[in-house]
């Protein structure tokens, strides 16, 4: 019954893959004839060309004849004249905005003021100069009496290149400059542009930190540098930083107009949140419905560690209200009125043992791992239906063969036949793509459906419920509590651990890794350097290798009489199990790691092993716990006055080794955020840390 190793295997199923719905334009095609070019076809259409680059990114690399295009029925800048030259009134002239152009170019251009060319243009350019909008120029007729502004230049004075004076004029309070990137622009020439630093336009921008997508549009003002304020500041030095100028003129923070280029093609912008007390990463992330690299991207200086009372970029409108959780008991409060309904779907393959002519049944089950897990777990919770009858549930229950592999199963065909859209909730199948395609075919009805075994995060459905917290929250929540800790954090990766060393490079910054030596292994020294006296010390170690970890602890254990060290792990390891790496070792350094599950020693978890050896002839393994929690936390929330979906947003629940305390991702269900922070103590047990 001890089936341990092909846990790691059956859990090995599909990458993740993230969708996002979204609004679908309504577009024509249109076939390039020879000759013609994005601005001519924008003109028909009466579009802009950044409309069509929007829909069609290629082009901007150029257009062949008879390729096809999308054009959107409506454009995203009104477009005042079609016709280029055609005069709008008897005193001014049209002009159509080409790439690279600015306010200043046009005005040398036709020989007229920047102020002439706002005034004729209204309201038209509050918000910047876009590509291919129609401009009024004003004749030079109703400007006889207006003389033609010339820069001014100041010498000796290195600063920022504006070539646009227009956009470093001060803008009213309030209104924001764009800019779309071009073909072959960088962000160097685009802050030069517009007289900011980097590192500014980064930060009016954070999804460009990573990425540089042609066709995005940059917040690249607020109030725009006022040009007095750069001659000011520049004034009497040969040599002031862009950062100084940037100060000195006052740059505020404006909404951003997407949370990601790529993420969504709705329009999100975003506010500002101040770090309250015991707030971790992870925790306003989920508030916001966003991963947390996510909101890492937002805001760079993440990397760095969360601090009380930062300011951070989150989504404007997003913000989930608390619900106030409380870890009640659902036994208590069962209606037993209502006749509810389950299903488990459980992958028994009958047909595939009975077509084994070869192997008997007994020889079968000694050989095949999965189907002992199966067994385990069914076992478990068999146990939980027969203690929802001495409660006296009111559910019906029906047990499915879901006949699965990795890639196939038969949940189609069970649904068609077994009318599984009437259920109240579903519990399976085991691998995740047919937990996901059971999810598909019932999100119209919205039936619950709860994945039992599977880490993996894939497709996500409104009614999909996974059960087992993901890796990454069970990685981040550890980092989150030692953070908390304010303690000092120190990593040894092993080479053989290049994700767990980007993950810590990319997601961890404030936590220092441990120099190796040239062959990669352990260097004492190394360690004992990033030790802090006036702090707690946690040394992160990501090796499989008995020699790294036994030179690891020895290490720590030396240090002991100069400093507070803890050992901690990622992940469950089975090395630490090895009988070179005692007990005794693993209690002194207080071993900390996440877990999924905790060790029960009250009177309700003894008498369920007594029970269950009973009627098994042995102990429950894992497998079995798992489903019995799975189960019966189930059939508890089927069995309340409330809908399954209410008791999953406010009431969170502990059974026998597993916690259930499921977070809403957005609007596209539900994940699992019940896990414990466990830690060897002195006296060799294993307890929860506080």
């Amino acid at each position: 019954m001890k089936n341990c190793i092909l846990f790691s295997i059956f859990l090995t199923i599909f990458p993740f893959v993230f969708t996002v719905s979204a609004k679908q334009e309504k577009y024509t095609k249109h076939t390039v004839a020879k000759g013609e070019t994005i601005n001519m076809i924008a003109q028909k259409y009466k579009v802009t060309p950044y409309d069509i680059y929007s829909l069609n990114p290629d082009s901007q690399n150029g257009i062949q004849q008879n390729s096809v295009l999308l054009i959107p029925t409506s454009a995203s800048v009104v477009v005042i004249n079609s016709s280029q030259n055609a005069p709008l009134n008897n005193n001014t002239d049209s002009h159509l905005v080409q790439p690279k152009e600015t306010l200043y170019s046009i005005s040398k251009q036709y020989g007229v003021t920047i102020d002439a060319l706002k005034t004729a243009n209204g309201d038209l350019l509050n918000n910047g100069l876009k590509i291919g909008l129609n401009i009024k120029i004003p004749t030079s007729g109703s400007l006889q009496n207006v003389a033609v502004s010339k820069p001014e230049v100041t010498k000796k004075v290195i600063a920022p290149v504006v070539s646009n004076p227009a956009l470093v004029k001060a803008t009213p309070k309030g209104e924001t400059t764009y800019h779309i990137i071009e073909h072959k622009e960088t962000k160097f020439g685009i802050s030069k542009k517009y007289g900011m630093t980097i590192s500014e336009l980064e930060r009016l921008n954070p999804q460009i930190v990573s990425e540089f997508p042609i066709g995005f549009k940059l917040v690249v003002s607020g109030n725009a540098i006022n040009q007095a304020v750069i001659e000011t500041a520049t004034r009497g030095s040969t040599v002031t930083s862009d950062s100084e100028i940037a100060k000195k003129s006052n740059v505020t923070k404006p909404p951003v107009e997407k949370l990601t280029a790529e993420k969504t093609s709705t329009k999100k912008y975003l506010e500002e949140y101040i770090v309250k007390p015991k707030e971790t990463n992870t925790t306003i992330a989920n508030d916001y419905g966003i991963s947390e690299k996510e909101l890492i991207s937002l805001n760079p200086e993440l990397k760095k560690g969360i601090k009380l009372g930062m300011i951070l970029w989150v989504p404007k409108g997003q913000r989930k209200e608390p619900v106030k959780k409380e870890q009640g008991n659902l036994i208590k409060t069962i209606n037993t009125n209502a006749r509810k309904q389950l299903a488990l779907l459980l992958p028994f393959n009958i047909t595939k043992i009975e077509s084994d002519t070869l192997n008997s049944t007994k020889a079968q089950l000694k050989k095949d791992k999965f189907l002992n897990l199966t067994l385990d777990y069914y076992s478990g919770a068999l146990m939980a239906i027969d203690s929802a009858k001495v409660l006296g549930m009111n559910v019906d229950i029906k047990i499915l063969d879901s006949q699965e592999t990795k890639n196939s199963s038969n949940v189609a065909t069970l649904v068609q036949q077994n009318n599984l859209q009437t259920m109240d909730a579903i519990i399976g199948p085991f691998y995740q793509s047919n937990v996901e395609k059971l999810a598909e075919l019932l999100v119209q009805t919205k039936t619950p459906v709860i994945s039992p075994l599977s880490k993996e995060v894939g497709k996500k459905y409104a009614n999909l419920y996974q059960s087992m917290p993901s890796a990454d929250f069970l990685r981040s929540s550890i980092f989150d509590f030692m953070k908390a800790k304010k303690s000092n954090i120190i990593a040894v990766v092993d080479t053989k651990k290049g994700s767990v060393k980007q993950y810590i490079q990319e997601m961890q910054t404030n936590v220092r890794i441990a120099g190796l030596s040239e062959k990669g292994t352990f260097v004492a020294d190394s360690l004992k350097v990033l030790f802090q006296k006036d702090k707690l010390n946690y040394v992160v170690l990501a090796s499989e290798s008995t020699g790294m970890i036994l030179a690891t602890t020895n290490a720590m254990l030396a240090a002991q009489k100069d400093y507070q060290v803890q050992l901690v792990i990622l992940e469950q390891n089975d090395t630490f199990d090895f009988e070179e790496i005692s007990l005794t070792r693993l209690t002194k350094l207080k071993l900390l790691y996440p877990s999924l599950s905790r060790p029960n020693e009250t009177e309700e978890a003894n008498q369920f092993d007594a029970k269950y050896k009973k009627i098994n002839k042995i102990i429950p393994n894992q497998y079995a716990i798992r489903g019995f929690d799975v189960t019966f936390d189930t059939l508890l929330r089927l069995s309340q006055d409330k809908t399954f979906e209410e008791t999953i947003q406010i009431s969170p629940s502990e059974q026998i080794e597993n916690k259930f305390d499921y977070v809403q991702n957005a609007t596209y269900g539900y994940t699992n955020n019940g896990i414990y922070i466990l830690y060897y103590d002195t006296d060799l047990t294993i307890k929860e840390a506080l």
